[in-house]
């Protein structure tokens, strides 16, 4: 049974910090592209952070280039998402999800890429 499972989500001050955490069971973790997405009260879900499954190649929506910081550790089976400089538009749930599309460099901001989800991790920024 494929799990993914996050945590390090939490109350925080603007201008704050957290590392999110996304532990993986079930699946080879290490073969599959790993994204992070959010989403905000009444708002879509969106892309927030990808990285490849060779951990080479990252993505990030404009909104987290400079702030946050996406990377995997293949020995514990490991994604994470360094976030700095949040803000309260940061507050919101958010979910890692694992890929593996040989399209991924296209799609890596399109949820329906990724086969298997998180229950997400809130995270609030207060001002």
């Amino acid at each position: 049974q494929v799990q993914l499972v996050e945590s390090g989500g939490g109350l925080v001050q603007a201008g704050g910090s957290l590392r999110l955490s996304c532990a993986a069971s079930g699946l080879t973790f290490s073969s599959y592209h790993v994204g992070w997405f959010r989403q905000g009260p009444g708002k879509d879900r969106v892309f927030v952070a990808g990285i490849r499954r060779s951990g080479v190649g990252t993505y990030y929506s404009d909104s987290a280039k400079g702030r946050f910081t996406i990377s995997r550790d293949s020995a514990d089976n490991t994604v994470y998402l360094q976030m700095n400089s949040l803000t309260p538009e940061d507050t919101a749930v958010y979910s890692c999800a694992a890929s593996d599309s040989a399209y991924i460099e296209t799609y890596y901001k399109n949820p329906a890429t990724y086969s298997y989800w998180g229950q997400g991790t809130q995270v609030t920024v207060s001002s």
